[in-house]
């Protein structure tokens, strides 16, 4: 009994695979993505180059460098891209439910 149960509530995730809507919202879920971590890894990565040139070694306010000044930046971008994405991702949801309705309602019971 419980197996007949359990075949009618499987996913068919070929049929979602196949749905044009899950597959726009998948290339932009990506894109959103892979933007977000390019720009943080890209963020982080220069620190430890410019760290040893005297691009930052250069007084920023008194006794500062700048380097001071760019490892505070570092987290205020994390901060900043945190929350960018966490309202991003709750439009995202919206849009999985969406999907997710669609996927429902087209199929066959």
């Amino acid at each position: 009994m419980r197996s007949a149960s359990l075949e009618k509530n499987a996913i068919n995730f070929e049929k979602i695979n196949q749905m044009e809507s899950f597959n726009t919202f998948v290339k932009k879920k990506n894109k959103l993505l892979f933007t977000i971590t390019a720009a943080f890894l890209t963020f982080y990565i220069f620190l430890p180059i410019l760290a040893f040139t005297t691009v930052l070694q250069q007084s920023a306010i008194g006794s500062i460098t700048w380097v001071w000044v760019y490892s505070a930046a570092l987290f205020v971008m994390t901060v900043i891209l945190c929350t960018v994405y966490g309202k991003l991702a709750a439009k995202l949801d919206k849009e999985v439910q969406a999907i997710l309705a669609e996927y429902e309602g087209g199929q066959s019971l």
